[in-house]
């Protein structure tokens, strides 16, 4: 059964090609590649027309919230998420609440033949919780959501035991145009300069004295950083709005 609600202490850094190779010489000593341990993620991220969720990335707000559609590259299915964050001082808290449906389904919702409810009860993971369908639901007609923006990455993934999880997030790309959950010719490269991976720690507790003493040595601090906030940035740049 797929998991449906996730709870854990998040840090973000960006780091350079160098550091990685470093930080992994001391990761596989302690963690295993995931189920998953390399693959595409596609992103597509609602927002209502004047971007109230993305702007929420971009502010410092004890609270935000965003709805998403999320795959991988040759799997033939849609994670619909609604992402929760707490900002606080010492560490943030993300809550990932989500249901499961195929690509075939997925275009039904966004051509409004279905909603969320009726895909997840028909859809074969038999995990998928109707108050999570109802939830997203809600949030698209309420806030009348639309897909605004598409990101894309390629992911690197280890794990432990403890439910730690480290991922490397590299090859950032982005459209705002002809929006679905496919890369295109009209992706467009988010970094220009070599500090461009963007290193994600999950975990349930602290973080292990090994990993705080690597990212120590190597000068590696944790920052903010939204991929679909930074995306919204470039775009509006773009737009000279």
């Amino acid at each position: 059964m797929a998991t449906t609600v996730f709870d854990r202490i998040e840090k973000k850094y960006l780091i350079t090609r160098s550091e990685k190779t470093q930080l992994l010489y001391e990761i596989k000593k302690y963690m295993h590649p995931d189920k998953y341990h390399k693959s595409e993620i596609l992103n597509l991220y609602f927002d209502n027309e004047n971007y109230d969720f993305i702007n929420q990335s971009i502010d410092w707000v004890s609270f935000k919230e965003k709805l998403r559609a999320r795959s991988y590259n040759g799997y033939d299915r849609v994670f619909l998420e609604i992402k929760t964050k707490l900002e606080r001082p010492d560490n943030n808290i993300g809550y990932k609440r989500r249901v499961m449906i195929t690509n075939s389904d997925f275009d039904k919702l966004l051509k409004k033949q279905q909603n969320t409810l009726e895909l997840a009860n028909q859809s074969l993971e038999k995990n998928n919780d109707n108050q999570i369908a109802k939830e997203i639901d809600y949030m698209i007609q309420y806030f009348d959501l639309r897909p605004k923006v598409f990101v894309t990455y390629k992911r690197e993934s280890y794990k432990d035991e403890a439910n730690l999880r480290v991922t490397f997030d590299e090859k950032l790309k982005y459209r705002d145009t002809n929006l679905s959950l496919k890369k295109s010719k009209d992706d467009k490269i988010y970094f220009n300069d070599n500090r461009n991976i963007i290193m994600e720690i999950k975990a349930d507790e602290s973080l292990p004295l090994w990993l705080v003493q690597q990212m120590s040595k190597l000068k590696i601090y944790p920052q903010s950083f939204s991929k679909i906030g930074k995306v919204y940035q470039r775009i509006r740049k773009e737009q000279n709005v």
